[in-house]
C-alpha cells in the first residue's frame, strides 16, 4: 500500500475514475451509505470497471490517514502527467497551441495549491511549475481540493525555478510576474502570446531572483481597502484575464 496514491472524496476519485480508472487498485465505500451521491459514484465506478469494497467508517479513517474522505477512498496507483516541462511544450508545440503556464513560487499551503490547480484546470493551463525546496507535493488535501484539476493539469516541481524561467524564455514564452508595487496593470498584458504567469506566496510575495527573472511585473487593481488577494483568487483573475483576450 505504501506505494500507491491514497486519493480521496468524491471529487478526487471520480476525476481518475473519468481519467485513469486502471490506474486504480483499490476502492473502499463506506457500507452505510445508501444515498443517492453514494449510489451513482458506485455505478460510475461499477461502469468503469473498477471494483467497489464497501467497509466500516473506521477502515476508511485508518485508509485515509486523517484526511476528510466523504465515505471514499481508492489506493491508485500514482499518474505521471508530464516528466518535464520541455515534454509539455514540445507536445504544444506538435499540436500548434499557445502555451498557457503557472508559475506558484513559494506556496506551501495544500489548499492554496488545490485551488489554483482547480483553477488551472479551468482555465486551460497547460501545466503548473513550482521549485521543489518552497512548494507542497500532490497530498490528499491537495487532491481533494482541486475536484478533479490534479488530475489534467500537470504540477511540474523544479529544482532552480529561476534557471526553468530561464529556459522558458529561451522557447520564448513571454513572462509576467505580479507584484503590489508594479506600475502596470495586468490588462495591459498581452495574453495572446505564448505566456506564464508568476504568483508569489501570501505575505511574502515573489523572491528577489524569482521577480528579477520575469519579463515584465504588472499589478491586479485594488479598489476597495484590502491590499491583496488569496493566491489562488489572483491567479484566476489573471489567467481568465488571457482567457478573455485570447477568446476575443
Amino acid at each position: 500500500m505504501s506505494s500507491h496514491q491514497v486519493l480521496t472524496g468524491f471529487h478526487a476519485v471520480v476525476a481518475r475514475l473519468r481519467h485513469a480508472p486502471e490506474s486504480i487498485k483499490e476502492l473502499y465505500v463506506e457500507e452505510s451509505r445508501r444515498d443517492k451521491r453514494m449510489q451513482t459514484f458506485i455505478q460510475q465506478a461499477q461502469n468503469a470497471k473498477v471494483r467497489v469494497r464497501p467497509v466500516p467508517p473506521d477502515r476508511l479513517d485508518g485508509l485515509a490517514r486523517g484526511a476528510r474522505h466523504q465515505g471514499v477512498v481508492a489506493l491508485a496507483e500514482p499518474r505521471l502527467l508530464a516528466a518535464d516541462v520541455d515534454e509539455v511544450l514540445d507536445t504544444l508545440e506538435d499540436k500548434g497551441e499557445t502555451p498557457l503556464l503557472l508559475i506558484l513560487d513559494g506556496v506551501t499551503d495544500p489548499h492554496n495549491l488545490g485551488a489554483c490547480l482547480r483553477t488551472a484546470d479551468a482555465a486551460g493551463v497547460h501545466a503548473v511549475i513550482a521549485p521543489r525546496d518552497r512548494a507542497v507535493g500532490l497530498n490528499q488535501t491537495v487532491q481533494r481540493v482541486a475536484c478533479g484539476g490534479a488530475e489534467t493539469v500537470p504540477y511540474i516541481m523544479v529544482t532552480n525555478l529561476a534557471r526553468t524561467m530561464r529556459q522558458l524564455k529561451d522557447r520564448d514564452i513571454w513572462i509576467v510576474g505580479t507584484d503590489d508595487e508594479a506600475e502596470q496593470s495586468m490588462h495591459q498584458v498581452d495574453g495572446r502570446r505564448a505566456m506564464a504567469w508568476v504568483m508569489g506566496a501570501e505575505g511574502e510575495g515573489m523572491r528577489r531572483l524569482t521577480r528579477e527573472t520575469c519579463d515584465e511585473l504588472v499589478t491586479i487593481p485594488m479598489l476597495g481597502s484590502v491590499e491583496s488577494l488569496n493566491v489562488s483568487v489572483a491567479s484566476a483573475v489573471c489567467l481568465y484575464e488571457t482567457v478573455r483576450q485570447r477568446k476575443v
